[in-house]
């Protein structure tokens, strides 16, 4: 067998992808058409071995790629979600599709009648999988203006509001495009509320030079010196809070929806930075006209994502 030295075309984002669930059939009719898609998706200038990085292989008869150079044996499948993974992976498609065709998402319940899975704990697995992939490591930082706050989600208030209650303290980050337009939001956990966890989470999502509008709280003044134009208003003498931030309140607001509509509250503190990441995705995502758009950045993320095992989900490393 020669040695090739191919160059696969890579597909254009936003553009080269199903657009309607038919679509999503036509492409995808067998297990083959899944996994040349899925070549193309990692490899989009072309075949690159991750052992030496060289960019000749040979193809095996088990559609492996195998280095000339280092003599390593690799496919598309390895070091991804997919990997060692003994479901075929136009089921795997077919999930993502689902989930992201889905406005709001899909429960591990509703995705394991969807997909006719054997047991609850497949469907949970995949979807813990799948919100791994949909947070890119490298995304770039939110900019202009942008409301930093507090949020609180779950757990037993006992007739406390806020910083008294038992809730889980969420940090919000959400750019304001104008009166009535918001951008994209960023979501982290905080130990405590009311602590300079929310400092430290404003400088690592939000561009120096932007401008942070926040309630007040005197710990985060220190903005104002740390790259950013610093404004607030006083959240606690206002007449009606929401008004002060009013991002973050819809955002707070639509988050406990999700999570009660969709999750239906079914969300463990171990793993809630992943439901946030989901909701980021999807948030993020709301104004693309086509679901297809959303099966497409999922799978090439997912291309781009490690295994992470049920033992690892389990232990919510």
């Amino acid at each position: 067998m020669a040695i090739m030295t191919e160059t696969f075309t890579g597909l254009v984002s936003g553009a080269d992808y199903p657009g309607t669930f038919q679509e999503f059939r036509e492409w995808f009719p067998d297990e083959q058409s899944c996994l040349d898609y899925l070549v193309l998706l990692r490899w989009p200038d072309g075949f690159r071995c991750p052992g030496c990085g060289g960019d000749r292989f040979w193809r095996t008869a088990k559609a492996m790629f195998m280095c000339p150079s280092c003599q390593l044996k690799t496919s598309a499948t390895a070091g991804t979600i997919f990997h060692r993974s003994h479901t075929p992976l136009s089921t795997w498609f077919a999930a993502m599709w689902f989930v992201t065709s889905q406005k709001n998402g899909v429960s591990a319940l509703g995705l394991q009648q969807a997909l006719g899975f054997g047991s609850y704990e497949t469907a949970w697995a995949w979807l813990h999988k799948l919100r791994r992939a949909m947070v890119r490591p490298d995304r770039e930082l939110l900019s202009g203006v942008v409301e930093v706050d507090e949020m609180f989600v779950g757990g037993q208030s006992h007739g406390h509001k806020g910083a008294s209650s038992e809730k889980t303290t969420v940090m919000v980050a959400v750019e304001r495009l104008g009166p009535r337009q918001l951008g994209r939001v960023r979501f982290g956990l905080a130990d405590a509320p009311g602590s300079l966890q929310l400092v430290e989470f404003a400088t690592e999502t939000v561009a120096k030079g932007s401008t942070i509008h926040t309630d007040g709280a005197r710990m985060l003044r220190r903005l104002g010196d740390m790259g950013y134009t610093h404004e607030y208003k006083n959240g606690y003498a206002a007449k009606d809070p929401t008004e002060v931030l009013p991002g973050v309140h819809l955002v707070a607001s639509l988050l406990k929806r999700w999570i009660a509509g969709t999750l239906h509250h079914h969300v463990s503190d171990k793993h809630f930075p992943y439901y946030l990441d989901e909701y980021s995705f999807r948030f993020n995502r709301r104004g693309s006209t086509a679901r297809g758009l959303l099966f497409y950045r999922l799978l090439q993320q997912a291309a781009n994502t490690d295994p992470h095992p049920l033992h690892e989900l389990i232990g919510g490393a």
